[in-house]
């Protein structure tokens, strides 16, 4: 593939635990910045709870040379705890954030004086001018909590109003909800590209649940495919690298303006995957 139709691409992380995690995580870092992303995000936990981990992470990557986004979620935030987070990030050279209401955490009232996304990024936008570039999420599927699906497009509205530059999709398997998604926020008068969020395949439980918590479809030939695969492991990956790659090229064949990958802290499937695509650093 010519290097001048080579799509962008991002990656995820989440903070890791323990040391034997940071260790760990610095070292799928390393073998997948061949692949040049453009950014790679670190996630927050509920109501904020991994602040401290997200933060480090976010410290190694741009130590690493590498631009970083940090999530920034506003449940049971106050105007004061956020802009002192702000200052904290601009301090150490962060110029992406990726604003997001964020999880509730179990048995946590709404709490806080911001509501929704779009307060975040509207306050955001209020107290630092341009300093961060803002992606938000979006959701092809609908919201698992929208009212309907006006309302969840609405809110995505709001967040683009509110000063948001680019958005990030919550995963999916059917291309057809991106590109109908894309269709609507065009309709809309929206001018703000709509990234794909891409979601390996490597575990039949692991999808299962992620996807019960997020709302997120699993076509129902793929899951019945990965059901009859069992533990047969091999088989399991080997589909869903197949599945997965078909999906980004369509993603890719239809304009999607860049891919962005949910490594979950692991490199071999994300690997695969651009290797397939055309997007893996090649060896000299």
């Amino acid at each position: 593939m010519a290097e001048s139709s080579r799509i962008p691409v991002s990656l995820e992380f989440f903070p890791p635990k323990t040391p034997e995690g940071a260790d760990k995580l610095r070292l799928v870092r390393q073998q997948l910045y061949g692949m040049q992303p453009e950014f790679c995000s670190v996630t927050f936990g509920a109501g904020g709870s991994t602040q401290e981990g997200t933060f480090n992470t976010v410290r190694d990557i741009l130590a690493e040379g590498v631009n970083a986004a940090s999530h920034f979620s506003c449940v049971g935030a106050t105007k004061a705890t956020v802009r002192a987070q702000l200052a904290a990030l601009k301090a150490m050279g962060v110029k992406r954030l990726v604003a997001l209401r964020g999880d509730l955490p179990s048995g946590y009232g709404m709490g806080g004086e911001f509501h929704y996304a779009s307060d975040l990024v509207a306050f955001i936008r209020a107290e630092t001018g341009n300093d961060f570039f803002i992606e938000v999420a979006a959701y092809p599927e609908i919201h698992p909590q929208a009212k309907s699906p006006a309302s969840d497009l609405q809110a995505f509205a709001a967040k683009v109003r509110a000063g948001a530059n680019s958005a990030i999709t919550q995963y999916f398997y059917n291309a057809d909800a991106y590109f109908r998604f894309v269709e609507d926020v065009d309709a809309l008068g929206l001018d703000v590209p709509v990234v794909p969020g891409i979601m390996p395949i490597t575990s039949s439980t692991q999808l299962m649940r992620f996807s019960d918590a997020s709302g997120a479809e699993i076509p129902r030939w793929i899951r019945l495919r990965l059901q009859s695969f069992g533990d047969d492991v091999a088989s399991i990956k080997s589909f869903g690298l197949d599945v997965v790659t078909d999906l980004c090229e369509q993603l890719r064949a239809g304009g999607a303006p860049a891919l962005h990958f949910y490594t979950m802290n692991q490199s071999v499937a994300t690997l695969a995957l651009c290797d397939r695509l055309g997007l893996a650093p090649r060896l000299q």
